[in-house]
């Protein structure tokens, strides 16, 4: 079938070769959008304009559509995130319970807005609807642990502890 796409802008790589093989398995299918777009993801960490087009050009789908789909669900990431993440839950139970604190907090100690990352690529902000930790909440994950019951002094405390561990790797 389109095994020929063009790559838009892509490298042959291993993740490439994994992804074309994922959308063969489902069958070229526009129905498996989401599933593919989920590989993509975690293949190459990110969704650029670059791979989003290709698996547009592979399903025969509109770009618009794909992006459409890609922008819709937030667990997607259309920029490369930094080196570490920070997702706060911001679902109701985690809002109520001080989540927009949280945010507050990494906003003013770092610089950075929900769905920024600092200059120096290392520390990325997202925020989610909803883990489903309620009982948990508040909920911040620092590179993919979840900080139950946080406070914005212990979110805070959690990113700097994953900061500092990369500088004394550096060294």
């Amino acid at each position: 079938m389109p095994d020929e796409a063009p790559q838009v802008g892509l490298k042959s790589d291993r993740r490439l070769a994994m992804l074309e093989a994922t959308i063969k398995q489902h069958q070229y299918r526009r129905d498996a959008l989401l599933e593919i777009l989920h590989t993509a993801q975690e293949l190459y960490g990110y969704l650029d304009k670059d791979l989003l087009l290709h698996v547009s050009k592979l399903l025969h789908l509109p770009p618009s559509h794909v992006y459409g789909v890609a922008t819709f669900y937030n667990l997607f990431k259309l920029r490369k995130p930094g080196t570490h993440v920070v997702t706060v839950c911001m679902g109701t139970a985690c809002y109520v319970k001080g989540a927009e604190n949280i945010v507050s907090a990494i906003e003013r100690e770092f610089n950075i807005k929900p769905g920024e990352t600092t200059s120096d690529g290392k520390l990325s902000l997202f925020v989610t609807r909803c883990i489903g930790a309620c009982a948990m909440a508040p909920n911040a994950i620092v590179d993919g642990e979840i900080v139950g019951k946080a406070t914005a002094d212990a979110a805070l405390e959690k990113v700097k502890t994953v900061l500092e561990g990369e500088m004394a790797e550096a060294r």
